[in-house]
């Protein structure tokens, strides 16, 4: 089956060559497009795209506030957000607005129709070289997740990992590292089915929409460095 991707951009040639790529791309496939926030929501709720290509620097809400509106108001569409190394703190704000993963703006057309791909599967796509500044400044800043924290106040909230049997803490942390479905597989001798099972109870029990909120929160708990 077809995927289908919403292109956001407020730059139409930025949009032509993405749309011309997907296109000529067997598996996937263009939903629409969009030049602003606003109209990136009511396209996704129109449409109902596998996944939204999100631009962040845009007129009117721009891609981050779209991003939690889709993401909330469609939760079955992907958002993949496109982003540059000197913007950091706007890949921070899509992560934390629900987005399933970010690229770079550098990214090879190969890169961009694998993490679509990804992304689509219920994976998630974060550009390598930014990862672990994006993860440690949300790890540090606890105030832009809406809450504050202090040191003394981590030990006396339940611990959701303690929900998770050896197996799925197991599986969690490795999704933590970093590990595909596929690596998982391998390190832990179980088939893709098994691991797709386990992961998805994971998602369950801790109340995270996808690995990039697993990874967060390995960070924030200081299992993964």
């Amino acid at each position: 089956m077809s995927i289908s991707v919403l292109l956001v951009d407020d730059h139409a040639l930025i949009r032509q060559g993405n749309a011309l790529l997907i296109d000529s791309t067997p598996d996937l496939t263009v939903a629409g497009e969009a030049a602003t926030g606003e109209d990136a929501v009511r396209q996704a709720r129109r449409l109902l795209p596998d996944v939204v290509l999100m631009d962040v620097r845009m007129p009117g809400i721009g891609g981050i506030e779209a991003t939690r509106q889709i993401v909330s108001g469609t939760p079955d569409t992907r958002v993949l957000v496109l982003t540059t190394f000197d913007l950091d703190a706007y890949a921070f704000g899509s992560l934390t607005a629900g987005a399933s993963g970010f690229l770079t703006k550098r990214a090879t057309p190969k890169e961009l129709t694998g993490a679509i791909r990804l992304v689509a599967a219920g994976e998630s796509v974060l550009a390598p070289r930014a990862t672990r500044r994006l993860i440690e400044a949300f790890a540090s800043a606890p105030t832009q997740r809406g809450t504050s924290r202090s040191p003394g106040q981590a030990s006396e909230a339940p611990d959701p990992l303690a929900l998770l049997s050896p197996r799925e803490l197991d599986v969690f942390m490795g999704i933590a590292r970093g590990l595909s479905n596929a690596e998982l597989s391998a390190e832990f001798t179980l088939s893709l089915p098994t691991i797709k099972s386990h992961i998805n109870r994971i998602l369950a029990k801790l109340g995270a929409r996808d690995r990039v909120q697993l990874v967060i929160l390995a960070y924030t708990r200081g299992l993964a460095r």
